[in-house]
């Protein structure tokens, strides 16, 4: 019998990565690959690279050398890039980096067990040509379901390029007619599930579209599906991702599916709670809103894109709104649901943006009273519409400008942690070690973003750290560091089982 080939996959940037880097995993197990942790222990070093911002392609190319440089002492053989960087760049970022032996697009997924083969035994497979990705699909959303074009993260075991039914163990069982084709990278119990891919906004600071395609929804049935295999797999949150949820359903003829979608979600047995992200703020709507802050199970958590608040600088991004009406927005959200989370990403020194402007955006700032500030300097990216505008902003006033906001919003979500003291939340622990205890998140608190939540006190002490992982609790906000709580369990353990007792 032939030596079994091992691969490990490397995962850089967002949760839609992570998805993406699952599915592979799935199709290379089912291939007969065994899966290592460590790119060290592998032949193949598999890295999924980021291409959004330059920050994330600098950090793409550091890990592909990283793994590189274990071919000259350890087992590694090749290493490979995926990922939006590869789609986006394909045979560029093969010529600037000759150290990856190959650079595959999202068509190569199907066929990542041959590619890797051919790669390893010293085959040379070409690396793609850069298209843009919005042309492969009908410009009618109504008929993009039965268009044939690589959807990294939708595969189920029934398509033509998936698996056999003797899967190995670890991998979706037949527990429907469509289940997923993916395979878990790890043991936490958080994962995502793509709602849809692309984007058909365009928003003229954003590449991604060009290389993640335009919008197409999941089938309602394949999202239920992968989410009930996850609940199986000991998963208890499960967070939706896409380029944007709010627009999903309307290539399915229903813009308000996510509404239905939601409730049907929530009943799956084991799941303690739904997340919804990417949120675009000109697209959120009252029924939306009413089953985000009223729907058991579902997060009140909005994760609302809104890039900035001066109507100037947001009609230059090719958005829509302004300070007050975000403001409002907000307000309607939080009147519904007092304790509802929200978070929101910005970009400053947009080319034109004013001293005006930025005040304005300070304004909305410090207003908004959001759970979690991401702040963006604003830089050139290859092939959008703002690259080509005259007015920028000089890099040192951007610079200036980037870290005089970031200290705001530092101080603002501080501020906003300690008005949750007092609160009772409920915390879905994930981690467990000597030096922090038991830590997790609560419902206003996405994965690796907006900070966590530390269980302190003498029920934490005495819970059973053994099971606790995994486990919804009850606890009372009794401080705050930074964005971070923490919070004594209520009761004994403070589950929410015995809660309800």
């Amino acid at each position: 019998m032939p030596e079994r080939r091992t691969v490990a996959l490397v995962t850089l940037g967002c949760a839609r990565n992570e998805v993406d880097s699952e599915e592979l995993a799935g199709r290379l197990a089912a291939d007969g690959w065994d899966l290592v942790e460590d790119a060290a222990d592998a032949d193949v070093a598999v890295v999924n690279t980021c291409g959004f911002v330059e920050a994330a392609k600098k950090d793409s190319v550091d890990a592909l050398l990283e793994a590189n440089d274990l071919k000259d002492h350890g087992r590694t053989q090749a290493v490979v890039a995926v990922g939006c960087m590869a789609e986006r760049y394909g045979k560029e970022l093969a010529e600037a980096l000759p150290e990856a032996d190959g650079v595959l697009g999202f068509d190569d997924y199907a066929d990542i067990s041959d590619r890797l083969r051919t790669i390893l035994a010293g085959g040379v497979h070409a690396s793609h040509t850069p298209r843009d990705r919005r042309k492969l699909l009908p410009i009618s959303p109504a008929e993009r379901q039965d268009a044939r074009v690589a959807l990294p993260g939708h595969a189920q075991q029934d398509q033509k390029d998936t698996a056999p039914a003797d899967l190995p163990e670890g991998l979706a069982p037949a527990s429907g007619p469509r289940a997923p084709l993916r395979r878990r990278l790890g043991s936490s119990p958080v994962a995502s599930v793509k709602l849809a891919s692309g984007c058909d906004r365009r928003c003229s600071f954003c590449a991604i579209p060009s290389f993640r395609g335009s919008f197409i929804s999941r089938r309602p049935s394949d999202v239920l599906a992968e989410t009930r295999w996850l609940a199986e797999q000991g998963v208890k949150e499960v967070m939706l991702v896409s380029e944007n949820n709010t627009s999903y359903g309307k290539d399915l003829g229903d813009i308000r599916l996510l509404e239905t979608l939601l409730p049907e979600l929530a009943a799956v047995d084991g799941l303690e709670r739904i997340r919804v992200s990417y949120l675009q703020p000109a697209e959120m709507r009252p029924g939306l809103i009413d089953v985000l802050t009223s729907t058991e199970k579902v997060a009140p958590y909005f994760d609302l894109s809104f890039q900035h608040s001066a109507p100037g600088v947001l009609r230059a991004m090719r958005r829509f709104g302004d300070t007050d009406r975000f403001l409002e927005l907000l307000d309607t959200i939080r009147g519904k649901a007092p304790q509802a989370g929200a978070r929101s990403n910005f970009i400053v020194g947009f080319p034109g943006e004013s001293e005006e402007d930025l005040a304005e955006l300070e304004r909305f700032l410090s207003e908004a009273r959001l759970d979690a500030i991401g702040v963006f300097g604003y830089s050139d990216e290859d092939g959008t519409e703002a690259a080509g505008y005259q007015d920028k902003v000089d890099q040192e006033v951007v610079e200036e400008r980037l870290a005089r906001v970031s200290r705001l919003a530092e101080e603002l979500t501080a501020q906003r942690a300690e008005e949750r003291i007092g609160e009772t939340i409920e915390v879905l622990v994930e981690h467990h070690d000597e030096e922090d205890g038991l830590t997790g998140r609560a419902a206003h608190q996405a994965p690796e973003t907006d900070g966590q939540v530390r269980l302190v006190g003498e029920h934490a002490e005495a819970m059973d750290t053994g099971r606790a992982v995994g486990r919804m609790v009850v606890a009372r906000v009794v401080a705050s560091e930074g964005v971070d709580l923490l919070a004594e369990p209520v009761g004994d353990g403070g589950s929410t089982e015995e809660a309800g007792r």
